[in-house]
């Protein structure tokens, strides 16, 4: 048996949780009786449970099918939870009294600390500046995958607050976490510029190649929001086994914010015609930003005149316009000294990702606001149908962050949990590049297999037809790829039935094709479109 799964069954094996914060002292064997409460902990039966310190004097446990919650200390001593993020009790309750020899009690139910070897480092990221990092890996001395978790926008410590340099080890995978210049322990100036930041997480990869030595099996990124704009910028710069981005974007900053705006007001019921003022209104904004803050102020002026006093315009926000709303161009340019961050507005990720030889898999919420995910998810299936080695897998009712939530009846959300699902899907990708069966709700859409060249050539030049309920699927094959066209009555949103058609032709399993022309066409690079009906073919 593989010594790293034996150390792991010797507790018996189970599931694991997520902690947003993830306190670097509690990854040590070693800890003291103010802090012994934060950790990942085995119950007997396998489960595991993650206590991570939260906001004031609460802390948050996390488990790996999602579910988590805020604990706060009643006057006996017993922490008591609420669902969530929300402020409604669920029952769960936790001891903390025997923290300091390694044992908790949740719900009644003893749990053991997990130990882990932990290597604390200082690396030159580019322009020579000094990095903080940490490797984590599972106690054992066998290789194992290591996956590089590379910053968001957040300014914090990424050692003190990423949960997953604790989850992935208990998993039987490495972590390493490192603190983005500027931040936490590392020195330099915080930056957006992804050059920048590509380069770091380069070098934050082979400093954990370099420590690991022969443990290290596959090494690959995870990035998390605008970390999705910077890992497959690093994947092009030196080779990695895998690529993980969750609730990232494949637009331009300048398009997130226009397709935020125009998500949010039509959510909130505004009309085509209002979200159009509203965009120009984000445009104007977006352009004071991308400048520097020197110029663009007598166009924002203008359209805030024209339309400051409609219905509409309090509900305007976006991912920075909104900021920009209540101040005036001397106080936009003082303010505006703090956000000079070298942010590139217009970089386009499409010919990065299609450059990324490693796999890549892409975590996406149908319901983020921060990200909307429904161009992302689009130019992914895109690139999917190319023949690119991607993964996409979007979570029904998840936002950014990969949480689900409830609506107040002001409007606001209120995250409840982790989309189920979620953390098991990053683990399996980081141990072999792809996913197996299903993971909660979400909807996947795997990479097209290439044949090679001799299972091309003997593929017949055939068409089929098949008709039904007027529609009309038509799939012309030669040697060299299959085209697909949907013809429908209207318009199918993104194409998507297309491209669930074209899926299943390639993968030889449409209904359309007699078995020997589906064994052919397996494996065929798909294009995919749609036709009136009535249209030539």
């Amino acid at each position: 048996m593989h010594r790293c799964w034996a150390h792991l069954l010797s507790f018996r094996l189970g599931i694991f949780a997520l902690s947003t914060v993830c306190i670097g002292t509690a990854l040590s064997s070693e800890s003291t009786e103010a802090d012994c409460q934060i950790g990942a902990y085995r119950f007997s039966g396998g489960e595991i449970v993650d206590i991570a310190r939260s906001e004031g004097n609460t802390l948050r446990w996390r488990k790996f099918d999602g579910t988590t919650g805020a604990l706060r200390k009643k006057e006996d001593g017993l922490w008591t939870s609420t669902l969530g993020w929300t402020d409604r009790p669920d029952g769960h309750n936790a001891s903390f009294a025997r923290c300091a020899t390694g044992e908790i009690e949740f719900d009644g139910k003893k749990a053991q600390r997990i130990p882990f070897d932990v290597t604390n480092t200082v690396f030159e990221g580019r322009g020579g500046v000094k990095l903080a990092g940490r490797l984590v890996l599972p106690k054992c001395n066998d290789p194992v995958p290591i996956v590089v978790l590379v910053h968001g926008a957040e300014r914090e410590s990424a050692r003190e607050s990423y949960a997953l340099q604790r989850l992935l080890p208990a998993e039987n995978i490495g972590a390493f976490v490192y603190d983005k210049r500027g931040t936490g322990g590392s020195g330099g100036k915080y930056t957006q510029d992804f050059d920048t930041l590509a380069d770091d997480a380069v070098a934050a990869m082979r400093e954990t190649k370099r420590i690991a030595g022969t443990r290290c099996a596959r090494i690959g990124y995870q990035g998390g929001s605008q970390g999705g704009w910077v890992a497959p910028l690093a994947a092009t710069r030196a080779p990695v086994d895998f690529v993980i981005v969750c609730f990232g974007l494949a637009v331009s900053v300048i398009d997130e914010d226009q397709q935020e705006v125009a998500l949010e007001m039509h959510l909130k019921g505004h009309t085509q015609e209002e979200i159009s003022k509203a965009l120009e209104v984000a445009s104007a904004a977006e352009a004071i930003f991308e400048s520097g803050f020197t110029k663009g102020f007598e166009r924002f002026d203008a359209v805030r005149a024209k339309y400051r006093n409609e219905p509409w315009y309090k509900d305007l926000h976006g991912n920075y316009a909104h900021f920009f709303l209540p101040y005036s161009e001397a106080e936009l340019r003082e303010k505006g000294k703090e956000f000079i961050w070298g942010t590139p507005f217009r970089y386009d990720p499409m010919p990065t990702l299609r450059s990324v030889k490693a796999p890549q898999l892409w975590i996406l919420g149908e319901d983020d606001l921060e990200a909307p995910s429904a161009e992302t998810s689009r130019r992914i299936k895109t690139l999917i149908v190319e023949g690119k080695p991607i993964t996409l897998a979007l979570f029904p009712h998840a936002e950014h962050g990969m949480t689900e939530y409830e609506v107040a009846s002001n409007g606001q959300r209120a995250s409840t949990r982790y989309a189920p699902g979620y953390l098991a899907m990053m683990r399996d990708f980081a141990r072999n590049g792809r996913l197996s069966g299903s993971y909660g709700s979400s909807v996947i859409a795997r990479p097209l297999v290439i044949p090679s060249g001799a299972q091309r050539s003997r593929l017949p030049s055939r068409s089929f037809t098949r008709r039904s309920g007027g529609i009309s699927n038509y799939l012309k094959a030669d040697s060299s790829r299959l085209d697909v066209t949907r013809h429908d009555k209207g318009p199918r949103k993104n194409g998507s039935a297309c491209l669930r058609l074209a899926a299943k032709a390639q993968a030889g399993r449409s209904r359309y094709l007699i078995p020997a022309t589906r064994a052919a066409l397996r494996g065929i690079p798909v294009s995919c479109g749609t036709r009136p009906i009535g249209s030539p073919s």
